[in-house]
Parts: C-alpha cells; structure tokens; sequence
C-alpha cells in the first residue's frame, strides 16, 4: 500500500502546501534527497498554536501542533513531487519545540510527527531525528520541522 492510500486509510486530508512567509523556497531537490524547508502547524494560512511548551501549551497540544505541521510538510512533498508515493525514505526529522525554561519533553512533543510519518510511509517512515527546544519561533509557533527524504531518481 502506497502512502496517498495510507493518508485515505488514516482519514487524512492534506492541507493545501502552506506558502513561504519570507525569502525562501518550500523545497529543494538534490539528486535523490529532497530537503524541505521549515513548516509551521497552519492552517488555511493560520496558525493553529501559539506559545510556549510548558506554558501556554500541553504535551498533547504540542503533539497534535507537530502533526499539523507534519501535515504541511507532506502538503509540500507532494507539490514538489506529484504523489507521496514516489518518497523511498524519510531520511531524518528536526524538530523546534517552543519551551519555556526547564522543559524538557521535547522527544515526546516531537513524537507527533513521528509517528505520522511511520503511519504514512511505514517502515520507510523510520528516521533519524533531532528534537530540539527553542527560545522562541515564528510567528510565536509551538513547532517548526524541516525533513530530508529519500525520492524515486527523476525518469
């Protein structure tokens, strides 16, 4: 099963790819690795969370913030590659967690994107990561992630 029919299976629905908020691109294909830049948990052009981990934000929240943002970041695979199920291999996941001081549950907040990536790509879903805790983000955002996937050579 391909990961467009896991996204169904899972009752899913891609947002639309979010656009870019400054000077940058949403995507940049090197070779067989497509590095996607930074993704916030938005929503028809809203953010869905603000504030701090610890503070303003549960670990649920958190989690759920993650996933959305997974979400858009998928959005954008897809507009940079036609279908999802041309991604071999998600390579790794970096994950900015908006903390306050002393908080240190980033793994689990972070787990929120994880786990949709296994659930959508399967094993080929499993990655190296990073989970790291941030002073503060864009537009005053829980999350931001940026991934690097593994996709089909170019025909």
């Amino acid at each position: 099963m391909g990961a467009e029919e896991r996204l169904k299976e899972l009752g899913l629905t891609l947002p639309m790819a979010p656009k870019p908020v400054a000077n940058y691109v949403p995507a940049v294909r090197v070779g067989e690795l497509l590095f996607l830049s930074g993704v916030l948990p938005m929503r028809d052009g809203k953010l869905q969370a603000q504030g701090k981990l610890g503070r303003e934000l549960t670990i649920e929240q958190g989690y759920a913030a993650a996933k959305l943002a997974t979400l858009n970041a998928l959005a954008n695979m897809k507009q940079e590659l036609g279908s999802l199920d041309r991604v071999t291999r998600v390579v790794r996941l970096v994950g900015h967690v908006a903390s306050v001081e002393g908080f240190v549950q980033h793994p689990a907040v972070m787990n929120g994107a994880s786990d949709l990536l296994v659930a959508v790509f399967g094993e080929a879903g499993r990655h190296a990561r990073v989970a790291l805790g941030a002073a503060e983000l864009p537009m005053n955002a829980p999350v931001e992630i940026e991934m690097i996937v593994q996709v089909q050579p170019q025909a």
